[in-house]
């Protein structure tokens, strides 16, 4: 019987490469053999062994997966069909993506969209995924090009990382005058090649400040930080506008004031791309689609074999990595 490769972890052991015969992967209606998974801030935490992802154990991590469809018990899916699947509890309750085989419910598992490759597919991933959720959610709640607030500029926090270089990549061809906020000036030339059309220096947003509001700058926002970030973002929003939250690389506490909330009218925006149904998946994946450019993800786009999972773990978590890091499970 032939075997297949996957990072194993355990609650006593690190994380290492181990080989398993296919039965041995948990059960679910659809086995997928996986071509690409994805390097996303959770996936640093589960790989070098730090607490807040992994809630049952053994796990094989990687929160995102593509690949095709070896068997299939549900009607939705046969063999040979390419699809994708993005953090759903994967690498946190159920076997992931960091190997050459998993089984998962037909619930969990997207169709790949039409015009993608599997590749393409996990330089999107969760951080894609996420990216546009936030992007529908400020719509959902008003940002439009030509809308009301459309003189301010769009700001996006953590730019230079995945969800941050995808948001930067839509709202730049959605027509927004988008700010990119990051702490690496090296990479202003490759934020400014997505469409930021100004880079701003991540102490800006991050200073303390003893005002409750400052002046009105952003008609929207991106963020993938928290911490004093969110809260500087929040501080400088237009009346009305709303800022989208999805992060906390910088910190989970938020130092704020209800003054802009109740004198402004402005929205906090929590974003949760775990809990989402099937269909609404599909709806966001058609989104990206539509208006991701694809050149512009390409250029984002890093590959690196499973092997390498230790030390792309630990750059992740200390903000050193740029774009999308795609993994290839069979390298």
């Amino acid at each position: 019987m032939p075997t297949y490769k996957a990072l194993f972890v355990t609650q006593d052991a690190p994380a290492s490469i181990q080989h398993f015969a296919a039965d041995a992967f948990p059960s679910g209606e659809v086995l997928i053999r996986i071509a690409y998974s994805s390097l996303n801030y959770k996936d640093g935490l589960a790989v070098t062994g730090k607490p807040g992802v992994i809630r049952k154990y053994p796990m094989v991590p990687g929160i995102d997966l593509a690949g095709t469809v070896e068997e299939s018990a549900s009607p939705e899916f046969k063999p040979g069909d390419e699809v994708v699947v993005t953090g759903c509890g994967t690498s946190e309750t159920m076997w992931g993506g960091y190997a050459q085989m998993c089984r998962l419910n037909a619930e969990y598992i997207v169709p790949l969209p039409k015009g993608l490759t599997l590749k393409q597919a996990m330089g999107v991933g969760t951080a894609g995924f996420t990216a546009m959720q936030c992007i529908m959610a400020l719509e959902q709640h008003g940002l439009k090009p030509g809308g009301p607030q459309s003189n301010k500029d769009v700001v996006v926090t953590g730019a230079a990382g995945g969800v941050g270089s995808v948001a930067v990549a839509i709202l730049a061809r959605l027509g927004y005058k988008v700010v990119a906020s990051s702490g690496r000036p090296e990479l202003t030339d490759y934020l400014k090649s997505l469409g930021a059309a100004e880079i701003l220096d991540r102490s800006v947003l991050s200073a303390p400040s003893k005002r409750p509001m400052e002046s009105e700058r952003w008609g929207g926002a991106v963020d993938t930080v928290g911490g004093d970030t969110l809260a500087g973002v929040i501080r400088t929003l237009a009346a009305s506008c709303s800022v989208a939250a999805c992060g906390l690389a910088g910190g989970g506490q938020l130092n704020t004031t209800v003054y802009p909330f109740i004198l402004r009218g402005v929205n906090l925006l929590g974003i949760n791309s775990v809990n989402v149904p099937n269909a609404r998946r599909r709806a966001i994946w058609n989104r990206i689609v539509q208006d991701l450019p694809l050149a512009l993800l390409d250029s984002m786009i890093e590959v690196h074999p499973l092997e390498q999972f230790s030390e792309l773990g630990e750059a992740i978590l200390a903000g050193r990595t740029r774009g999308r890091v795609v993994i290839d499970v069979n390298l």
